[in-house]
């Protein structure tokens, strides 16, 4: 891990006191950019967000689903870790937390944008940081990259729906036409523009090696987009936090509770099966990690720089470093309770992940 995934925690906290200290100082010039909206879209932060995103689907390899029946039972836990038991676990921890264990302490109103940010991280799987945790467990990069390539493709069919059905249980109004331009700005247009981008890339040496050093270049932008996205969303949510010094960490319980459950989970179910270690850790770090740059874009267009939903997505960064971080290190030290993994197939464009 590079510098800034070691210490991600570090920076985005030091990102969060320096919004709230800006927001403070010039509440007029944060007026400014929050007014800076079309179709319920701020342009500034939709900018920053796809400086984010954008590198991201760079690294994503179409090609590879070619491999996609390679390791089916890998490919089968992520999937339904990731579509069909992560968003509505997160959803009911949400409403456990903050409508029965947190009840007293938070707004009934405020609660409900809480949760709406909590479901937005459980419905947007990795995309960036799982090929970092992956290769900390010296994982399959073949299964990492079908596995990537594959729940982005599913993303683009099934966020909006998910988002929709989960937010309605949570009782919150979902505007379609924002939720659905969201996808199409942060997922559909970004995927198109990654898939071209390395298409021309590639097309140039034939074995990932342009594609890398161009990941490379944006690296900075991608940590620059980050960070000042956190210090705009604290510059708003400033007063909030000061007035509930504790509400990040209320936030972050449940969420830590999500991230260690899943993990238990799809780890468990890896090992029943008896898959390798290099597929078993990836397979259960995939389902547990988020794709926060997502959950935050989309909480921004629905509810607002000052909503709670984008709070709440934001202390999922905050949480994500040290808890998969501690994830990685607990799989490490477990396995030889796996089998070893037999011969690996070739992919192309395995070398840039």
């Amino acid at each position: 891990m590079g510098v800034f995934e070691r210490y991600l925690t570090l920076w985005v906290a030091a990102a969060i006191a320096s919004g709230i200290a800006l927001g403070a100082l010039f509440p007029a010039a944060f007026g400014v950019v929050a007014e800076l909206e079309v179709a319920r879209v701020n342009l500034v932060v939709a900018v920053l967000i796809w400086v984010m995103i954008y590198p991201m689907m760079v690294n994503v390899d179409l090609a590879s689903l070619r491999h996609i029946g390679d390791r089916p039972k890998g490919l089968t836990i992520t999937l339904v870790v990731n579509w069909l038991i992560k968003p509505f676990t997160m959803a009911a921890l949400g409403l456990l937390f903050f409508e029965v264990f947190f009840r007293s302490w938070v707004d009934p109103a405020d609660a409900r944008e809480y949760i709406a940010g909590m479901i937005l991280l459980g419905a947007a799987p990795c995309t960036a940081m799982v090929f970092v945790w992956s290769q900390l467990t010296r994982g399959d990069a073949t299964y990492t990259l079908v596995q990537v390539s594959v729940n982005d493709l599913i993303m683009v069919f099934a966020f909006a729906p998910l988002v929709a059905l989960l937010l309605g249980v949570a009782d919150v109004v979902v505007p379609w036409s924002t939720l659905i331009l969201s996808v199409v700005l942060y997922v559909v247009v970004p995927l198109a523009a990654g898939y071209v981008t390395r298409r021309i890339l590639f097309s140039r040496d034939g074995d990932g090696q342009s594609v890398a050093a161009f990941s490379a270049k944006l690296k900075p932008y991608t940590i620059v987009g980050l960070l000042a996205t956190v210090v705009l969303l604290f510059a708003f949510q400033g007063p909030r936090i000061l007035e509930q010094p504790l509400l990040i960490a209320l936030i972050a319980a449940p969420l830590i509770v999500q991230s260690y459950g899943i993990f238990a989970l799809a780890y468990g179910w890896a090992w029943a099966w008896g898959l390798p270690f290099s597929i078993a850790a990836p397979a259960a770090l995939i389902g547990t990690s988020n794709f926060f740059e997502l959950a935050v874009a989309v909480a921004i267009s629905l509810f607002g720089l000052e909503s709670g939903a984008a709070l709440a997505t934001v202390v999922g960064v905050l949480v994500e470093v040290p808890v998969m971080l501690s994830l990685v290190a607990l799989a490490n030290r477990t396995q030889h309770h796996f089998a070893a993994a037999g011969p690996a197939p070739a992919s192309p464009g395995s070398a840039a992940a």
